[in-house]
């Protein structure tokens, strides 16, 4: 489960605990502590997925390695393009898609 819904459920569930808690009546001690340590312990948990999420948040998102062709390189690509298109229509086929040029009159 991610950790956004996570924190919501345990909010949702921590919220409930606490109106049946107040709905309680004073006499009912013993279930009322029952419930106010499920609570705390929803408490705990959600502080527990908090100290994930910022611990994950602060690590800084890795860097591609940059790799940047030189002129030179653009050059050679460039031409070797040429070379393979005028060789694609001295064939009679498009370049790309490998179809027969129509031929217009």
């Amino acid at each position: 489960m991610k950790a956004k819904k996570a924190l919501k459920r345990l909010n949702k569930v921590e919220t409930l605990l606490s109106n049946v808690i107040d709905q309680f009546p004073d006499s009912a001690r013993g279930l009322k502590d029952l419930l106010d340590s499920a609570r705390s312990s929803v408490a705990r948990a959600r502080e527990t997925v908090n100290a994930r999420v910022a611990k994950a948040a602060k690590k800084p998102p890795a860097k591609a390695a940059e790799s940047r062709l030189s002129a030179a390189g653009r050059k050679r690509i460039s031409l070797a393009a040429k070379r393979r298109w005028e060789l694609a229509k001295r064939k009679g086929v498009h370049a790309v898609t490998g179809r027969k040029l129509s031929k217009t009159a």
